[in-house]
């Protein structure tokens, strides 16, 4: 039996999550089942996008991630089921898989609509429990995705968030604060090298580095504000001083030591950033 992992909008205050479950062990009793998370902020497809991104890689062939951020139910907006390379996801097709959909090299759809593999009587307010939750359960359990319903070759698809790039600089946007307060930006993914960042895009299919430079004399600007360098950790300056470091994912941040970000800046999703590269003499850029 496979994991599934569950990402939703619902909060763990009401039973929402832990029907969904009840659901899932009733068809897949042997399923191991993960929480990613259900504080996503509420309707906020783009930030679940984000975390599926984030979360797919460490997680075994054969997993299936059950995203339920889903403005839309109960409209004509299709329910999915998508295998991504050797895993699954399920959900509704609103744009929840699209970070995944553009880094990866093989993909195929279906739309969930098979009465087998849903309960016998569907809401119009909480698919999650009625549609989707089976359908991972069924995949879980090793069924085929084709069981599932008709062959879907245009999922929804989310803007890429910004990412230019131009000879000494890069021009991001803020993704998301996490719960620190950290501003985690689309500028990456970034790669140690000695003292150097190399530059790989995320969000793109784009393997090959497209820049590399000291990471000493870069500069951050965001808010009005300007930062000297970037950082291997948090704790490298003293606490209240504000600083960019390359997070987990390698993705730009930027934080404050000891203190929060975001509050501190005011900044929100989409707000820009640029990252200035240094001394044009030191830049390799490679396209």
């Amino acid at each position: 039996m496979a994991i599934v992992t569950l990402t939703t909008d619902f909060g763990t205050a009401d039973g929402y999550v832990g029907v969904m479950k009840g659901v899932l062990l009733s068809r897949a009793p042997q399923a191991r089942l993960v929480d990613l998370s259900h504080a996503i902020p509420p309707q906020d497809v783009r930030r679940a996008a984000i975390l599926l991104q984030a979360a797919f890689p460490f997680f075994p062939p054969g997993t299936v991630h059950l995203a339920v951020v889903d403005p839309g139910v109960g409209t004509l907006r299709r329910p999915l089921a998508l295998q991504v390379e050797t895993s699954f996801c399920v959900g509704p097709d609103n744009g929840l898989f699209s970070y995944l959909l553009a880094e990866a090299e093989s993909w195929s759809a279906v739309e969930l609509t098979s009465p087998a593999h849903r309960l016998p009587h569907v809401s119009h307010t909480f698919h999650g429990r009625d549609i989707f939750s089976p359908a991972a359960a069924h995949l879980a359990a090793g069924g085929p995705l084709a069981a599932l319903g008709p062959a879907v070759d245009d999922p929804v698809r989310l803007p890429l968030p910004r990412l230019d790039i131009t000879d000494g600089q890069i021009e991001g946007e803020v993704l998301y604060a996490d719960r620190f307060g950290n501003l985690i930006t689309s500028i990456g993914r970034l790669f140690w090298e000695g003292e150097h960042l190399s530059l790989a895009p995320a969000f793109r299919p784009v393997r090959e580095p497209l820049a590399r430079f000291p990471a000493a004399t870069a500069q951050v600007e965001i808010a009005g504000q300007r930062i000297d360098g970037v950082h291997l950790t948090y704790g490298l300056l003293p606490p209240g001083r504000l600083l960019a470091v390359v997070g987990s994912e390698g993705f730009l941040e930027v934080a404050v030591c000891q203190g929060d970000a975001a509050a501190s800046l005011g900044v929100r999703p989409g707000d820009a950033v640029t990252l200035s590269l240094g001394p044009p003499r030191s830049l390799q850029t490679r396209r």
